[in-house]
C-alpha cells in the first residue's frame, strides 16, 4: 500500500490560521508565496544561502526555503506582512526606512524578519562568533556595530546597503533597550557607526 504524499495542514501565520492541502514536499516558502499569496517573503536561492526569505518560526528566525510546511503546522509564523501594527510600522521597520536600510528592497523583508531574531538573542544574552566573553555570567554583549555585522550575516543584500543595515539594527536595538511600544525587549548599548554585514 502507498503511503499518501500530501496532507491537509493548518498554519498559523502571523496570528491567522489557514488550512490547506500541501504535498509533504512543499516548502514554507512555496505554501506562502505560492498557495497563500504572502508574497512579502522573497525567494532568492532556493538553497537557505542568501536569507532572502527568513520569517519567524515561534520567534526563531529561519530561512523558509528549507522548511517544509508539514514540519511548521502548529507553530507560530510570522512573515513580513505581520510585523507591523495595521498602518503603525515596527520600529525595525521605521529604522530600516529612516537610515535608508534597504535598496532595491528585495531583500528587506527577509532582512527586517532576521533583525527582529537578533534582537531578542541578543537580549536572551546569546553570544555570537565574535562575542570576546561567552560566559553566561558575563550578560550580553555590548551590541557593537561588529556583533550586529556577524549575526545579520546569513542575509545577503546585493545592493550592498550592509552599513544603513547595521544602523537600523543598531537603532531598533537601541529603542527596544528603551522600552519603546511594541518593541522587542532587549538589554545592551548599541552602535551607530555602520560595518558591513
Amino acid at each position: 500500500m502507498a503511503l499518501p504524499t500530501s496532507s491537509a495542514i493548518t498554519l498559523n501565520i502571523n496570528g491567522e490560521k489557514h488550512s490547506l492541502p500541501v504535498d509533504h514536499r512543499t516548502t514554507l516558502l512555496d505554501a506562502l508565496r505560492e498557495r497563500l499569496d504572502l508574497t512579502g517573503t522573497k525567494k532568492g536561492c532556493d538553497q537557505g544561502q542568501c536569507g532572502a526569505c527568513t520569517v519567524l518560526i515561534d520567534g526563531r528566525r529561519a530561512v523558509s526555503c528549507l522548511q517544509l510546511a508539514v514540519a511548521a503546522e502548529g507553530r507560530e509564523i510570522t512573515t513580513i506582512e505581520g510585523v507591523a501594527d495595521g498602518d503603525t510600522l515596527h520600529p525595525v521597520q521605521q529604522a530600516f526606512l529612516d537610515l535608508d536600510g534597504y535598496q532595491c528592497g528585495y531583500c528587506t523583508p527577509g532582512q527586517i524578519c532576521s533583525a527582529l531574531g537578533v534582537i531578542e538573542e541578543h537580549a536572551a544574552g546569546w553570544p555570537s562568533a565574535v562575542t570576546a566573553d561567552v560566559r553566561p555570567e558575563a550578560g550580553a554583549p555590548q551590541l557593537t556595530a561588529e556583533e550586529i555585522s556577524e549575526r545579520m550575516s546569513g542575509n545577503l543584500c546585493r545592493c550592498g546597503a550592509y552599513v544603513s543595515i547595521v544602523q537600523a539594527v543598531a537603532r531598533a536595538a537601541g529603542l527596544a533597550a528603551e522600552g519603546a511600544p511594541d518593541a522587542p525587549r532587549q538589554s545592551g548599548d548599541t552602535a551607530e557607526s555602520g560595518a558591513a554585514v
